[in-house]
């Protein structure tokens, strides 16, 4: 008999640094591994366990998930902010093109079910930075990615990632990451960085 079948407590849990398909394997994996916690769902940022809470605490989990990079957030604001990055990051990087169609602002307040400048003021209280500039280093992030592949034009990543031109993609790219797409192209090896470091 599994340690959780008995006394068991269902819980939802919110996960900082959860940003790719892959972190949702390897928390469901290291959770599950663990033999004390059944694991009912797990999506960006969260996940839904039941465990048997005179076996093992939300230490243990805690503790379980700091060994992979991740960490369990309880405050309510910054589950908000998670929760908003991880909202942007399924569109951004896995939205198939619908970032050319969804305002950023409207997917949002959908999404979250906040009024947009709601959402703005808490993620700069906490993050430091505005939504926007975070938005934009995101889309900046998969610009690169798209780049790298080499598999699509100029013309049609500036489409894809919503932006009005190749010279306007160009412009923030050059603003963000301080050298032009040419640039970048050449020498690509120390440009990228992690989604969990940018904010």
């Amino acid at each position: 008999m599994q340690p959780y079948s008995l006394n068991t407590k269902k819980t939802q849990l919110h996960i900082r640094n959860m940003i790719c398909e892959s972190c949702i394997k390897v928390v469901k994996w290291e959770l599950e591994r663990t033999g004390f916690i059944q694991v009912n769902e797990v999506k960006l940022g969260e996940a839904v366990i039941s465990y048997n809470e005179g076996v093992i605490n939300l230490d243990f989990i805690n503790a379980v998930l700091k060994r992979n990079g991740f960490e369990l957030i309880e405050n309510k604001e910054l589950i908000l902010v998670e929760k908003i990055k991880s909202s942007m990051i399924q569109l951004i990087f896995y939205g198939n093109n619908t970032n050319s169609i969804l305002r950023n602002s409207d997917f949002l307040s959908q999404k979250l079910e906040l009024p947009y400048p709601t959402l703005s003021k808490i993620f700069h209280k906490h993050q430091g930075i505005t939504l926007e500039k975070y938005i934009i280093q995101l889309k900046t992030e998969k610009v690169k990615e798209l780049i790298t592949y080499e598999d699509l034009t100029l013309s049609e990543i500036a489409y894809m990632m919503g932006y009005s031109s190749v010279a306007h993609l160009s412009k923030q790219f050059k603003l963000v990451i301080g050298f032009g797409v040419a640039e970048f192209k050449k020498d690509r090896a120390n440009a990228r960085v992690p989604l969990n470091k940018l904010f």
